[in-house]
């Protein structure tokens, strides 16, 4: 295969400008909330010296993403999904700005921390469901996937980016200047959002209710197809994720340096960049649903050899391994996803993975602490690749359909702006 093939397809952003702009505006505003994430934490630990309290950061993240997530789903199935995005963007300015105030006061209070920390998960529950229901509108169904890749790329890099730069402003000029540097970059959001075409949910338009909400969730349990990607997804996070074992695994095998530390913490997202880099050939794969699970298998095997070895450069390998395999699963996924699910669900359907992906990762890394302070790090590491493995296996066994689910027809020709893939442009 040439190396020109492997390379990430970058055709979503030459033949749709509304979904050029929308990734650039995103992959800047994606960098700024990844220097806020970085110097909140910081900001927290300087006031209490205290990493519990560090750790209630992730809770006051979590909490409000679990209770309002499938909420906001609903929401974006009952409106026009552009204005609904606008509204949140600008409601999450208003919490960055109050964040830069704070800093710039010196009020040096916990718990406004905290509150507005979940103030803005809260509004992410309802604008990041609606932003996953933008791919399909703006681009044909074989451009999903490249378009989910470039998604992923663009994340990655804030995630390996954001904290770098956040680091440096912070040692330069302070805390104050890495929210107004966050504040800025929302710019870049508005600037994508504001040129989208008008994005009312095709078909029936549900209002906000606990009955829509569990339509939603019954159009997950009943088609195959979606719960085997929730399956999926689920497998590899619970069963698998291991970065509560990192600073044990680092202590006991490479000297438990915060340097080494810091390398293993990264080596995963240095993965995904790669992994997005490099996923030229996801848009072309007949099964989907088949390379999910071979790629969470894939995860699987590299956690449990970073595991059992005791080099450094072999862990770091595998973590790294281990990311760009999450990567190419989570890129599929999406387009699998997407593409199975009528435009009126899109929204509480990926609700759901929105909780799904905030909420088990959570719980998939209190199981790894909770085995290895039974076992031992080394033992909660295979122990959780080696049953991510069989996890798989058995969720093609259980679900053919989703193991036999196939890719759309290749995309047809370039779409002019604005145009939704389903209407021919004019």
């Amino acid at each position: 295969m040439a190396w020109s093939r492997l390379l990430i397809d970058i055709t979503p952003l030459r033949n749709a400008p509304a979904f050029r702009r929308l990734w650039i505006g995103s992959a800047l505003s994606s960098f700024g909330s990844q220097m806020t994430s970085f110097t909140v934490a910081l900001q927290v630990y300087t006031l209490t010296h205290s990493s519990l309290a560090v750790g209630g950061v992730g809770i006051a993240v979590a909490v409000p993403a679990v209770l309002f997530g499938l909420v906001g789903g609903a929401i974006a199935d009952s409106m026009d999904r552009r204005r609904l995005a606008l509204v949140a963007c600008a409601m999450q300015t208003a919490v960055s700005a109050m964040l830069a105030l704070q800093a710039i006061g010196g009020f040096g209070s916990l718990w406004l921390l905290y509150l507005l920390v979940a103030a803005g998960s809260t509004i992410s529950a309802v604008s990041g469901p609606v932003r996953r229901t933008f791919l399909p509108r703006l681009l044909e169904p074989g451009q999903v996937a490249p378009g989910a890749a470039l998604n992923m790329l663009a994340m990655h890099a804030s995630l390996t980016a954001g904290p770098l730069a956040a680091g440096a402003v912070v040692a330069i000029w302070g805390v104050k200047a890495a929210y107004l540097m966050d504040l800025i970059t929302f710019l870049g959001a508005f600037y994508g959002l504001f040129r989208l075409p008008p994005m009312p949910p095709e078909g029936a338009i549900k209002r906000p209710s606990l009955h829509a909400i569990r339509e939603g969730l019954t159009f997950i349990r009943r088609s195959r197809v979606v719960a085997g990607a929730f399956l999926a997804d689920i497998n590899a996070t619970l069963l698998g994720m291991p970065f509560a074992l990192f600073p044990a695994i680092n202590a006991a095998h490479f000297g438990g340096r915060s340097q080494t530390l810091g390398l293993l913490t990264a080596a995963p997202a240095i993965g995904g960049v790669i992994g997005s880099m490099l996923s030229g050939p996801v848009g072309r794969v007949t099964r989907p649903g088949r390379a999910i699970l071979v790629a969470g298998a894939v995860w699987g095997a590299s956690l449990a050899c970073f595991g059992l070895t005791t080099y450094l450069w072999l862990a770091v390998a595998m973590l790294i391994v281990a990311g760009a395999a999450d990567v190419v699963s989570v890129i599929m996924r999406t387009a699998v996803v997407q593409l199975a699910t009528p435009d009126n669900y899109r929204g509480r359907v990926s609700a759901a993975e929105f909780v799904v992906g905030t909420g088990v990762p959570q719980l998939g890394n209190f199981r790894a602490g909770a085995v290895a302070s039974l076992l031992s790090p080394v033992a909660s590491a295979v122990i959780g690749g080696s049953t991510v493995i069989a996890g798989a296996a058995a969720v093609a066994l259980a679900i053919p359909e989703f193991r036999r689910t196939t890719s759309p027809a290749a995309p047809s020709p370039e779409l002019t702006e604005g145009a939704s893939p389903a209407t021919p442009a004019s």
